[in-house]
């Protein structure tokens, strides 16, 4: 299972939030870092990420896949204060790189993400929630805002 965890860490959040904005920045040649305090809520999302993805590991037994989801509702860790924060935690991590390259096109792509998330969650991951944890779902869900 840490393989398939692994993978889909890589395949995922992996492309998603590193391979496509550093492949932007070298494209466009912005390169140089020109305010550093961009880097922190790039590195906050960067430490939120790993610890969803341990969550999903650990507590869920499962990973971040959809082809290898967790068999247990999380609710553990960061799950506390959101139903999402790995989508937040990839949001902070794509808003860390146009702060701190001063490139404002991943801003938009930033945009489209979220929006793609926020989509996923509501049509998608919610319902089949709802249907594979029954009432410890309601439950989550009248404890915990989707977002923050």
């Amino acid at each position: 299972m840490f393989l398939r965890a692994l993978l889909a860490f890589l395949a995922l959040p992996g492309i998603v939030a590193f391979a496509i904005p550093i492949w932007w920045l070298v494209s466009t040649s912005h390169t140089e870092l020109v305010h550093p305090l961009g880097l922190l809520p790039l590195l906050v999302g960067c430490a939120g990420l790993v610890w969803c993805v341990h969550d999903f590991y650990v507590f869920g037994k499962g990973t971040l896949a959809p082809w290898s989801p967790p068999r247990h509702l999380v609710v553990a860790g960061l799950y506390r204060y959101s139903r999402n924060p790995m989508y937040v935690s990839v949001l902070l991590i794509l808003l860390g790189w146009p702060i701190s390259f001063e490139v404002r096109g991943l801003y938009g792509y930033a945009i489209m993400v979220a929006v793609a998330f926020h989509l996923r969650v509501v049509l998608g991951e919610e319902p089949w929630l709802a249907r594979t944890h029954g009432a410890a779902w309601d439950d989550y869900v009248r404890r915990v805002r989707r977002w923050l």
